[in-house]
């Protein structure tokens, strides 16, 4: 059951990197922030995540030789997808997409912002052991439910949502108000690997009807 005052809304990464003209483009990805912006009016609580690299960071292809975008290595914490280099701090690129509109948000999560590790989920580092302090943020205020939109959904959404999961939320992922990558088969896979750690794939129609009720 939707309860308003125990849940929040996670727009995760909608920012001009990865929207169509961006460094790192995902396919059709500005066509959901008008849902988005529509979802955010159901929410009393809406965090904003945000990709925030420097212009070193260990993910970006570029800082590696005889290395090309999507190419992995292997680094401390597990195998690591290289990018094109993307949402540097500072620039246009970092930027969340102009058409957002989301005047609840009351918290920004900075994500990658350490050269040596990458940062999908809003809630850990790819390491598995340093904390956003995100869970904390909700906790404090009473949130037991997350609802999870934005981009990509194989990559930055799903790695927040199994993160939720494992933190103790009542977890889902609005599944029309998400966009993926789908690098080598990552979307399928994505969506296996969130439902088999009990996150709930959900529709925004189903949303308003719980909000509304």
């Amino acid at each position: 059951m939707f309860q308003a005052k125990q849940s929040a809304l996670i727009i995760v990464d909608v920012q001009n990197g990865f929207t169509p003209g961006g460094n790192l483009a995902v396919a059709h990805a500005d066509e959901i922030i008008p849902l988005i912006n529509q979802l955010s009016d159901a929410f009393q609580h809406v965090v904003l995540t945000q990709d925030w690299h420097p212009e070193n960071h260990i993910s970006f292809a570029e800082n590696h030789k005889n290395k090309k975008a999507f190419d992995t290595i292997q680094l401390d914490y597990g195998t690591q997808v290289l990018w094109p280099k993307h949402c540097v701090q500072g620039t246009r690129d970092a930027e969340l997409h102009p058409d957002l509109n989301v005047p609840k948000a009351q918290l920004i999560i900075r994500k990658g912002c350490h050269q040596h590790i990458d940062s999908y989920s809003a809630f850990m580092e790819a390491d598995h052991k340093t904390s956003t302090g995100l869970a904390g943020y909700l906790k404090e205020r009473g949130i037991t439910q997350v609802y999870i939109v934005g981009i990509a959904t194989d990559f930055c959404v799903a790695w927040t949502a199994i993160d939720a999961a494992k933190l103790g939320f009542e977890t889902f992922v609005i599944s029309d108000a998400v966009k993926g990558i789908d690098l080598h088969g990552s979307l399928q896979h994505a969506w296996q690997e969130m439902l088999a750690n009990g996150v709930k794939r959900i529709y925004s129609r189903e949303v308003f009807l719980l909000a509304s009720a």
